[in-house]
């Protein structure tokens, strides 16, 4: 009868997608969401692991280290370890032995990676969830290691030209807005979890 009444009820849910712009109000929820599935769902149940990737040394890649800065503050007193901050940064030199020195724990722990990207103009801002690991230093054609059961990226730039300029002229506005709301989402998941 109530079902008659209120149809809302008996609809099937929304699909939440995989790609929220910076500016969407609900990008936070959509990407809490699917973290806390993927911690539902992974056989993995020990805390996770947060690989943030970059340097703080061009405004393009500091998006990893923004984020990793912010979960510090915001996941303090919990056992979630955050690997990649403003003042200790995980990138191209150092990426392969942080992961090396995390494969015992990655049976146990899942594996969060967050990286930068570069992509469309029309697709500048939009921060995208994948169940699957993230291949970074793709846009600088470097040979790194895939990392992460679960990456989410940021699209910060245009690429298809001149991308280690890209990088350098990139808009912090636009790469604050993005780790503040990968790194809220994050925390968001893990209070759920």
């Amino acid at each position: 009868m109530a079902n008659k009444i209120f149809p809302l009820f008996s609809a099937p849910p929304q699909k939440i997608p995989t790609r929220v712009h910076m500016n969407e109000p609900l990008a936070i929820y959509h990407l809490s969401t699917h973290l806390q599935n993927f911690l539902k769902t992974t056989p993995k149940k020990k805390q996770p692991l947060i690989l943030c990737i970059g340097t703080d040394r061009a405004t393009g890649d500091s998006l990893g280290p923004l984020t990793g800065w912010q979960l510090q503050t915001l996941l303090r007193g919990t056992k979630a370890e955050v690997l990649g901050t403003i003042d200790s940064p995980v990138h191209a030199g150092n990426l392969q032995e942080i992961h090396t020195a995390l494969s015992p724990q990655l049976s146990l722990h899942p594996l969060i990676a967050i990286d930068a990207c570069l992509g469309r103009f029309s697709n500048v801002g939009t921060i995208v969830f994948q169940n699957k690991p993230l291949k970074p230093g793709t846009a600088l054609k470097k040979s790194l290691p895939a990392v992460g059961d679960v990456g989410i990226t940021g699209v910060v730039n245009i690429g298809g030209l001149m991308e280690r300029q890209v990088i350098q002229n990139t808009r912090l506005s636009i790469v604050l807005k993005m780790s503040r709301i990968i790194a809220y989402s994050i925390f968001l998941a893990l209070n759920e979890h």
